[in-house]
């Protein structure tokens, strides 16, 4: 379908696109790869949109014992940086080279999957496992909201009017942790039936984060067994993957997550 007419203003910096995005139905431009097929189905109708593409919210950074990933980085940006090649942080260099195809992985940003919040979008997992938290800004100041509480539900999360993901910061974790992410991919889509994001500590601890299987990304009950804690999950069928199918798949999904995340931490210690 074509989208229905809309106009187009490119901002030159943050405060420029925060005056943008106050006229009513504006909405932010980053990679296009989850707003502009929503307004060819005119799902999704804004009156404004907003070019962020070009803003200096681009880039990975360590400081002080946290990983910076600005809104704007795309997912070929993460498959190129160094530092992200540790084991504790290798989900999310796992996750970024599954997604889509190449096309999509140079377009495509980090803050665009996290604030279009699709239930099947894989990265929501993975930084949930890291426990990763969302930066904004709005006209009022800089806010920063746990990425769990941010994402709300099924495509809505707690951005607020006038307000722009600028970055997504996560502590690095310790010596001697390993991650990982696994998914089943649907063959049409792309997105993930179901996918299993694991961090696992030098001291055997874990954290498990789940997606493709409710209205949003979310992570286990820590100390409770994955296949018990899913037994009482609400999860979503439909004609290609049922229920029991996407409850069974998880639970493998898990432990070859765990088994390889283990590995990694073991050969970081």
């Amino acid at each position: 379908m074509i989208p229905a007419p809309v106009r187009y203003a490119r901002a030159a910096d943050v405060h420029d696109a925060l005056v943008l995005l106050a006229e009513p139905d504006a909405r932010p431009l980053a990679g296009g790869q989850s707003l502009l097929p929503v307004m060819k189905l005119r799902i999704v109708r804004p009156s404004l949109v907003v070019d962020i593409s070009r803003l200096d919210l681009r880039g990975v950074h360590i400081h002080n014992g946290e990983l910076h990933l600005g809104a704007l980085t795309t997912w070929d940006d993460l498959l190129r940086v160094e530092e992200l090649r540790r084991p504790a942080l290798s989900a999310i260099t796992e996750c970024a080279a599954a997604i889509g195809d190449l096309q999509v992985r140079n377009r495509g940003t980090v803050g665009g999957s996290i604030v279009h919040a699709d239930p099947a979008s894989d990265i929501p997992a993975v930084l949930l496992a890291l426990r990763a938290a969302v930066k904004l800004r709005s006209p009022n100041g800089d806010r920063v909201i746990p990425l769990a509480n941010f994402l709300v539900g099924p495509f809505t999360t707690a951005l607020g009017a006038q307000e722009l993901v600028t970055g997504i910061v996560l502590p690095i974790p310790e010596q001697g942790s390993g991650s990982a992410y696994v998914s089943l991919e649907h063959p049409a889509s792309g997105f993930a039936v179901a996918g299993a994001a694991v961090l696992v500590g030098p001291s055997e601890e874990r954290v498990i984060a789940l997606t493709g299987l409710t209205g949003t990304a979310f992570v286990l009950p820590e100390g409770v067994d994955p296949a018990r804690a899913l037994e009482s999950t609400e999860i979503f069928g439909d004609r290609f993957a049922s229920t029991a199918y996407r409850r069974r798949l998880a639970v493998v999904l898990v432990e070859r997550a765990l088994e390889r995340a283990a590995r990694r931490a073991e050969e970081d210690r």
